[in-house]
């Protein structure tokens, strides 16, 4: 037997009991098949990756190049200049404060004509004639007004008027001048009889780029050739991606101004019939009318529904003897309908009114106020109507003093008797709901009988109204409701109420509604009401149909409909510091890029890191870094082994190159056996199914998403009652020293406190590094005693803030560190922070990952068990519990016969604080 033949397996027996004097490794330290790691399936997606950010650099090179262009043009024009001409034009956004008048009114009147001017306006376009003569366009809300800028001299120059050529459209302009008669109309401006001759102007709010869509290609139309119709170039859909550049469109801008002036006509009608205005919640305990179209919402644990309308609320104010009441607010309704007429969010014109003898008092009411809605439009709007009728294209609505009302019956009869029929030929029910088609040709019906836009059509039938409509007494098939129409389309659907209990309880079961959730809405009934009737009007609907907008976004500010509210997942991640960006390090340092610069670590932690990245900064650890990427990989050196903490700091899909890199280093470089600790499940990946690595996890990362985090409230109080008050540190303002040494003085009394007990940690408790990247807050007694300090943590932009430190002082009051780190959540909640971490937690269980299995992991798991249980593990875990921490496993990975025993001692003497 040759020599030393025992040695091996003796050294590796030794290894696995873990005897204090065996060595770790033979020869060098086995890491596993590195080269498994050679074939990266990501190398096309960094390839894609590189390739879109070299686009983006090269966009915002050429950004920054237009407007430094830009810069140094007028810095040139203004030299070249005598100094009573370059004073006259330029960027100066501190004139945007100085005196000006409204154009719209100057230019009102044609013998303004002479008058001087002085006014803010955007540039809306700009035509360059010459070198020595531009007719700029300006916009201001709903007017369009030519000026003029011709060469002067001593006045003007031919650098004034190529400056003005190359202004950005959208930027606000301060203009002087004077008003004069142009040589003919002007017919692409509103104002056509006046225009500005332009004697200074100043750019006061300055637009660096094009907007994607500008307000005057987004307001353009064209005639068909052949139908002579009038259409937008851009869809509605243009419209509403960029909504800012069509607000800012005269058609717009003239849309909602007639839009506030139907409400102002609503409110003033009904207060002058003794309405008063109300305001009611929009979280309703149950749905109002159709389950099947609520938005449901957690209430704290429950649910609750986002209100279809008013309607039981203005009931209940009925029931409140308030009477009349009135409310202008929005309306719900989550019907997946992407048609041109609905929308998931509008506002209601509502009112709800008792009643004498008839619920037509109500109708009557109702019906003066839409006619009244009608003239004060039409006779306050002339000028914002005509803008709109160059866009939508259509007739004054009519209407006739005396309004048509049709019975349900009446209206059928009438549809039917023209020969319509639907899709499958059948003809219109006296008991069924009508459709839009029908209605339509209803509404046409009526213009050819009645020469009206609007009627009205009473007696709808009960199967097509909610359960709180009243039932007619003389046929239950049918119910006291109407609805109002305009242009053969629905505005506003009205009518009695039930308001007697037991009725309504029967309507309820029958409409598959629960009175067991209706208890208040109920309750205000058994208390007794008087007969009562109402409406609910669509403000939207009413612009929609009055002035022919082809689609019911037109007429909403901001509007909502299915396919709002793009899911966040959609949104591109910015880093915190795109000069610490890996794939473009990787980039630059592949092509040569001179004078390259490792990014620090700090930046680094903050573009890709989680909690166990920031231990990184002790001095116990040691940081590699990977030329190639820019990325870092921290280690601590222990007993023989490399315990390598958290991640790579990278971007993800560099994890496997980096990775590679790294063991390579380590097994040319360094007698070390690596423990990869805390790693996320990417990272396991890589190390267990390519590299054969053993894994598993007793550890978790502690999250709290800061919108389901829950709050202390007992604690809270306990603190308050206390006299405890919670301080924050400014973002953008040092720490002072005063209060940095209170700090130190109260973190010594702390470690005095501890000492003789066993903590685990993986940091030591240094508050004063990295502070760019650190929050920090601190509650204080009554007495001006620092009671408790928590320390944030910036990391990754999906992983949040991490509660580095939450020191809790000797002689505290009770609640002060809950109520301390709540506050701290709050805090980074309102500054659109959604996730933070407490670090790693211990977990109640070992679970076994890849490639371990047998008595190994048997024995591992009753270790780590009593481990945990000695140095009471768990109890982290449990008290950060009450803010609905949600674990997220990570993982320890470790190359075959790389840890045993001799390992695990090395793992807690290295984690293992004896204070």
């Amino acid at each position: 037997m040759p020599s030393g033949a025992f040695r091996k397996p003796i050294l590796a027996l030794n290894r696995i009991i873990g005897h204090s004097s065996a060595k770790n490794h033979i020869t060098r330290p086995r890491i596993g098949n590195i080269a498994a790691l050679d074939d990266d399936p990501n190398e096309k997606r960094l390839r894609k990756a590189q390739d879109q950010l070299l686009k983006e650099a090269e966009r915002e090179n050429a950004r920054r190049s237009f407007q430094q262009r830009r810069i140094d043009e007028e810095a040139r024009a203004h030299q070249s200049d005598p100094p009573e001409i370059a004073a006259r034009y330029g960027t100066k956004p501190g004139e945007v404060f100085a005196e000006t008048s409204s154009i719209q009114k100057l230019a009102s009147n044609p013998e303004n004509a002479g008058m001087p001017v002085s006014f803010n306006a955007r540039i809306h376009r700009v035509r360059c004639m010459s070198s020595k003569l531009a007719f700029i366009i300006f916009r201001d809300q709903i007017e369009l007004v030519q000026g003029v800028l011709a060469y002067s001299e001593g006045e003007v120059s031919e650098n004034f008027v190529r400056w003005a050529e190359h202004l950005t459209t959208e930027g606000v302009v301060h203009v002087r001048g004077r008003l004069q008669t142009p040589p003919e109309e002007i017919k692409g401006c509103s104002i056509r009889d006046l225009e500005v001759r332009i004697d200074t102007m100043h750019l006061v709010v300055p637009v660096k780029e094009h907007l994607p869509v500008d307000t005057f290609t987004i307001d353009r139309v064209e005639e068909d050739a052949e139908t002579h119709r009038v259409e937008s170039l851009a869809s509605t859909r243009v419209r509403v991606s960029n909504r800012l550049a069509y607000l800012r469109t005269p058609t717009a801008q003239s849309i909602f101004r007639i839009n506030s002036v139907v409400c102002c006509i609503f409110r003033s009608v009904l207060e002058g019939h003794d309405f008063i205005e109300i305001h009611t919640p929009k979280l309703m305990p149950a749905a109002t009318e159709s389950g099947a179209e609520v938005f449901r919402v957690n209430y704290f644990g429950r649910t609750a529904f986002l209100a279809q309308s008013p309607q039981l609320s203005k009931q209940l104010s009925i029931s409140a003897d308030f009477g009349r009441v009135f409310e202008i607010g929005p309306v719900f309704r989550a019907e997946d309908s992407n048609t041109h007429r609905h929308l998931t969010e509008y506002t209601g014109l509502d009112l709800e009114m008792t009643i004498n003898s008839h619920y037509h008092e109500a109708l009557h009411i109702i019906d003066d106020l839409m006619k009244n809605i009608f003239k004060g439009v039409y006779g306050r709007c002339r000028r914002e109507i005509d803008m709109v009728k160059t866009r939508f294209p259509h007739e004054d609505l009519v209407w006739l003093e005396e309004t048509p009302v049709l019975t349900f019956q009446q209206a059928v009869g009438l549809l039917n008797s023209s020969g319509w029929a639907d899709e499958h030929g059948r003809k219109a029910s006296e008991t069924e709901d009508l459709s839009t088609r029908a209605e339509i040709r209803i509404g046409e019906l009526v213009k050819e009988k009645y020469k009206t836009d609007y009627y009205i059509i009473d007696k709808f039938p009960a199967s097509v109204r909610p359960f709180y409509t009243h039932l007619d007494p003389q046929d239950p098939r049918f119910t006291n409701s109407f609805d109002i129409f305009l242009r053969g389309q629905e505005i506003t659907t009205g009518g009695q109420r039930t308001h007697e209990p037991e009725a309504l309880i029967e309507r309820m079961k029958k409409a598959g509604i629960e009175p067991k959730g209706m208890e208040e809405y109920l309750q205000g009934f058994e208390f007794g009401v008087l007969p009562h009737a109402g409406c609910g009007i669509g403000l939207e609907r009413i612009l929609f149909l009055m002035l022919n907008l082809g689609d019911i976004r037109n007429a909403s500010l901001f509007p909502r409909d299915p396919k709002s509210l793009a899911s966040k997942a959609e949104a591109v991640v910015q880093l915190p510091h795109p000069e610490a960006d890996t794939i473009r390090y990787a980039y630059d340092f592949e092509h040569g890029h001179p004078n390259l610069e490792l990014p620090s670590v700090e930046k680094l932690i903050a573009n890709y890191g989680d909690a166990t990245n920031t231990s990184w900064l002790d001095d116990r650890y040691r940081v590699w870094r990977h030329e190639p990427t820019g990325a870092a990989i921290g280690y601590a050196e222990d007993n023989g082994y490399a315990l390598v903490m958290g991640n790579p700091l990278c971007d993800s899909h560099q994890y496997q190159a980096v990775i590679r890199d790294f063991l390579k280093h380590m097994r040319k470089h360094k007698d070390l056996r690596p423990l990869w600790l805390l790693v996320s499940a990417e990272v396991e990946e890589i190390l267990g199914s390519r590299m054969g690595w053993r894994t598993l996890s007793c550890v978790a990362e502690e999250r709290v998403s800061t919108d389901s985090a829950k709050k202390v409230a007992r604690k809270e109080r306990q603190a308050e009652d206390a006299g405890v008050t919670i301080h924050e540190q400014p973002i953008d303002t040092p720490m002072p020293q005063e209060l940095r040494d209170r700090c130190d003085k109260r973190i010594a009394d702390w470690k005095a406190n501890r000492k003789g007990s066993k903590q685990v940690h993986i940091t030591e408790v240094r508050p004063w590094i990295d502070m760019e990247h650190r929050r920090y807050l601190w509650a204080e007694t009554k007495e001006g005693e620092i009671a408790a300090l928590c320390i944030l943590h910036r990391l990754s932009p999906a992983n949040g803030y991490q509660i580095k430190f939450a020191l809790d002082f000797p002689g505290s009051p009770n609640g002060t560190i809950e109520a301390l780190i709540s506050a701290a959540i709050q805090m980074l909640a309102k500054a659109g922070v959604q996730n933070v971490t407490f670090g790693a937690g211990a977990l109640p269980e070992m679970v076994t990952g890849g490639n371990l299995d047998g008595i190994r992991a048997k024995i591992l798991s009753k270790t780590y068990k009593t481990v945990a249980e000695q140095l009471k593990l768990l109890n982290k875990s449990e008290f950060r519990e009450k803010f609905n921490t949600q674990k997220d496993a990570v993982y320890v990975c470790y190359p075959f016969m790389g840890l045993g025993v001799s390992g695990a001692r090395t793992l807690i003497r290295f984690f293992e604080d004896d204070m």
